[in-house]
């Protein structure tokens, strides 16, 4: 633990203490509808929380022996929930609605609850008859309502900054990209004459991916991976394969590569729509990141294809030249 992480941490639980500290009194503790301890250590008069209430809250988890567990302070950002009814001892669910906004407390868990059931998986560090103390702060509360609204603005607006981060990707890059109606973005980039493949069909793709800022995060091939720094150990770099159509690939990848010739290369600008949402893949692609793509498609295995046939011409009948006609 470096030391700004370790200041944050110590400032947090002094933060919860000082009440206490100031009083030099012990601290007492209630018993919780589902039998965990708990002491409130400020006093606010607000309006506790409730059911369904959206809550943010810093937090420090610690063993009873004052080893730290988890840091909200450390993470760099508090936690985020929605306060529901209460399903075990260790979802703090029945001690939320015992706290107003600003209030501190600090909650004891008895371990031997925690792994009823369930012996083999009590770590070391959580011996019998030990405690888990979690040391609570909480931060806001919103009314479910208000909470879905912002989180609905918050997302028009990261949608926006999507869109707007494509536009000037697209102008920067000075080229023509040709855009399909889901909103996927590509150029072919070298031609090919041989055919597309089909749905079904299974492609050997190389590639390259890296956001609109030029980061790289992904390639299959060794010396952009080096280059990029990217630590893949273990990884045989090679064109990956990929069922068309089968949802093995993001939404952009199966329609992009229905697109491509045989033996072609493109760059493909896909927006977050067709990539990975607002949820995002790991640090590099947060959510609503659109992707940029320069692959190669090196070979495809095509299976066989049902052909439709033409339906078969029923033999005319000639008529005779001296047929005659009626009056």
């Amino acid at each position: 633990m470096n030391k700004k992480t370790f200041f944050l941490t110590a400032l947090s639980i002094l933060l919860l203490y000082k009440v206490n500290a100031q009083n030099a009194a012990p601290i007492t503790f209630q018993l919780s509808p589902k039998g965990s301890s708990y002491h409130i250590f400020t006093g606010n008069t607000g309006d506790k929380i409730k059911l369904n209430d959206v809550i943010t809250f810093d937090v420090v988890e610690k063993t009873g022996k004052d080893s730290i567990l988890f840091s909200s302070y450390v993470q760099g950002h508090p936690v985020k929930l929605q306060v529901q009814a209460s399903q075990n001892i260790g979802d703090l669910m029945d001690i939320f609605p015992l706290l107003a906004l600003n209030d501190s407390a600090m909650v004891k868990i008895p371990s031997d609850s925690i792994f009823v059931g369930h012996e083999d998986q009590r770590p070391p560090y959580l011996p019998k008859g030990s405690n888990v103390v979690f040391l609570l702060k909480i931060g806001r509360v919103q009314s479910l309502d208000d909470a879905i609204a912002e989180r609905n603005k918050a997302m028009e607006a990261m949608k926006a900054a999507e869109g707007l981060a494509i536009t000037k990707y697209v102008a920067e890059s000075h080229k023509v990209y040709k855009t399909t109606s889901t909103g996927l973005k590509y150029i072919v980039t070298k031609p090919s004459l041989k055919p597309k493949p089909l749905a079904g069909d299974t492609a050997y793709v190389n590639y390259t991916g890296h956001t609109v800022n030029g980061k790289v995060f992904d390639s299959s091939i060794e010396i952009v991976a080096a280059a990029a720094g990217l630590q893949q150990p273990g990884r045989k770099y090679e064109p990956i394969k990929v069922a068309i159509g089968k949802g093995e690939v993001i939404p952009g990848w199966d329609e992009a590569l229905l697109l491509l010739n045989e033996g072609a290369k493109a760059t493909l600008v896909i927006p977050s729509s067709l990539a990975y949402g607002e949820q995002g893949a790991g640090a590099d692609i947060p959510g609503f990141t659109p992707l940029v793509f320069d692959l190669e498609l090196v070979k495809v295995k095509r299976i066989h294809h049902a052909v439709k046939k033409p339906a078969a011409t029923k033999p005319g009948v000639k008529k005779s030249a001296t047929t005659a006609k009626k009056s």
